[in-house]
């Protein structure tokens, strides 16, 4: 970002943002029911070892991490940016309704999406810090082939807010099973993304053109430097080409 004359005032943190409920308030119910009892049973003392449930890539498109932004695909004719935060909500609301058709509209060259991982809920999760180990890992997948699978993965088991978070062991063991290479699992054990993730949020919070509602909130949706809600019909027609 550019110099200011001043230091900003620290983000404020709040709850996730979900502009888009009343069209997915029925998935999101139907979500709760079925993936709560997945990331249950993920999490239990008796499955420690199990890990979180992996689910198939959507598509396969090529991932590079660059400035800590995930660029998913090549060059396209649109450019999508998603803000995201792991363990948010409305973030698992927009997955499940938009993720397949994202991820083939990114194979198929319509669209190029660039991630941005915030740490917005770091300190809704049990312990804290999920929301930054999650994006760590979303990017460390990034670097070694397995970003369409653990994103998908992580969204379909997604951590309750203020509920027990995935560990580093169980992060790696689901990068494993998607196929992730072998720099995959050092990268998610030294965080080296977190960094990263935390500039995201300081960055985005500190965008006056991603602001709504008085603040910066997840999922935020930027179509070729225009920022567009979901169902809107500008991301409908960009998706479907």
């Amino acid at each position: 970002m550019a110099t200011r004359p001043k230091r900003p005032a620290p983000p404020k943190r709040t709850t996730s943002r979900t502009p888009m409920i009343v069209a997915i308030a029925v998935v999101v119910l139907v979500a709760a029911v079925v993936f709560g009892g997945v990331f249950l049973a993920g999490n239990s003392s008796d499955d420690a070892q199990g890990g979180i449930p992996a689910v198939p890539a959507p598509a396969q498109y090529t991932t590079v991490v660059a400035d800590g932004v995930i660029t998913a695909g090549a060059p396209a004719p649109r450019t999508l940016d998603v803000y995201e935060d792991a363990l948010c909500p409305a973030c698992q609301a927009f997955e499940q309704r938009y993720g397949e058709q994202i991820a083939q509209a990114t194979e198929a060259g319509r669209v190029q999406v660039r991630y941005h991982l915030v740490n917005l809920l770091d300190q809704r999760s049990s312990p804290p810090g999920y929301s930054s180990a999650a994006g760590n890992a979303m990017m460390c997948a990034a670097e070694d082939n397995a970003f369409p699978a653990v994103h998908a993965s992580l969204y379909a088991a997604q951590p309750s807010e203020g509920g027990r978070a995935y560990d580093t062991g169980q992060l790696i063991d689901l990068g494993r099973r998607a196929g992730a290479g072998p720099g995959y699992a050092e990268c998610v054990t030294n965080g080296r993304h977190l960094g990263e993730v935390a500039v995201n949020f300081q960055n985005a919070s500190n965008d006056p053109a991603l602001q709504r509602d008085g603040g910066f909130g997840t999922p935020t949706l930027v179509l070729d430097g225009r920022t567009v809600q979901a169902g809107s019909p500008e991301l409908e027609q960009a998706l479907a080409g």
